[in-house]
């Protein structure tokens, strides 16, 4: 029964030559074309997604653009209201009605990022000042071009202007 259980193990040779098998001419010509074509691709890939994020970056840029010229056109509508306002209450300064309104009307511009543009006592400046009108100078004080009145209120709309103040200027 011993010998039963003993197997036989045969161990057989392989041999690998100390030379590697040259590649034929003809798979070298096919290993570059593969190579190529495989560059060629990697070439298009890069440059459509390029082209994608160059798409998302046009896109949000149009959309702000949209959205802020939106909001400008509504600003725009809304500052009429703000001078009757200004008016109303020149009239009756007393007028809670009205200077609730009004606060109403700063709050809601503060929000929005409308700000009103700041002239008396400034030097003119043409982006953001209309001189309508030139007088002499009040006081010995005031400087030449120096705003000594504001007929309407200048707004901006973050670094834009929405409407340029009418002011009376020193001569």
């Amino acid at each position: 029964m011993e010998n039963e259980d003993k197997k036989e193990v045969k161990i057989e040779t392989v041999s690998v030559d100390d030379k590697p098998e040259i590649a034929t001419n003809k798979q070298t010509e096919i290993i570059e074309q593969l190579n190529n074509k495989i560059a060629e691709l990697n070439d298009k890939y890069l440059r459509v997604a390029a082209e994608l994020e160059n798409t998302r970056r046009r896109s949000a840029l149009d959309i702000e653009s949209v959205s802020r010229n939106r909001a400008m056109g509504v600003a725009e509508k809304i500052l009429p209201v703000m001078d009757a306002v200004t008016v109303a209450l020149s009239h009756t300064p007393d007028d809670e009605g009205i200077k609730t309104m009004e606060r109403a009307l700063q709050n809601a511009f503060a929000q929005i990022g409308i700000v009103k543009i700041e002239s008396v006592g400034e030097i003119l400046n043409p982006q953001f000042h209309n001189a309508i009108q030139m007088v002499d100078k009040p006081d010995e004080k005031t400087a030449t071009n120096t705003i000594v009145e504001e007929m309407q209120s200048g707004y901006m709309f973050g670094d834009t202007v929405l409407r340029p103040a009418m002011v009376v200027v020193s001569k």
